[in-house]
């Protein structure tokens, strides 16, 4: 299972994905890895050409809500549009055309999101951001423990994994 942060730390809240990923501890199952991307799409795209069981993306999500609000929702990577191979492209959607571009799968992928207040350049996130830090590592925790295990209730685990964003 990989799990990607990315975002760029020099435009505030867009950082929020590396920090997550910094503030991470060590998970026990050598399966799983995680990994601050930054701003690489291409090597995130390259390193989803390996056969991962799911991919959890870590990311700054547009100012549309309440900043520090975070989210966790199950991604459509199929649902992306044609490749535009640029090796400092870092949106979701054009490492997943990038991925396909290059003859790989996309595995099942879970989003951990936070609402942005700022995204102007500047070092650092703005406090509703830096607070919801905590709760977002939190949650990667959760969407593991959820995905990791095969389900007693023999229901799919990504689909386990984001029920309570249904809910």
């Amino acid at each position: 299972m990989l799990i990607a942060g990315i975002g760029n730390i020099f435009l505030g809240d867009d950082g929020f994905g590396p920090e997550v990923v910094r503030r991470l501890p060590p998970h026990p199952d050598p399966g799983v890895r995680a990994v601050d991307y930054g701003i690489r799409g291409m090597h995130l795209a390259y390193d989803l050409l390996d056969p991962w069981a799911a991919l959890v993306l870590i990311d700054a999500l547009p100012d549309r809500g309440a900043p520090g609000r975070i989210e966790v929702f199950a991604a459509a990577p199929e649902d992306t549009g044609a490749a535009h191979l640029d090796a400092h492209a870092m949106s979701p959607d054009a490492v997943f055309a990038g991925v396909r571009a290059l003859g790989g799968a996309l595995p099942p992928t879970v989003v951990i999101g936070c609402q942005v207040a700022c995204v102007a350049e500047g070092i650092g996130l703005s406090e509703p951001v830096a607070a919801a830090v905590d709760e977002a590592v939190a949650a990667v925790g959760g969407v593991l423990a959820e995905l990791l295990p095969a389900g007693a209730d023999g229901s799919e685990p990504l689909r386990r994994a984001t029920a309570r964003q249904e809910d």
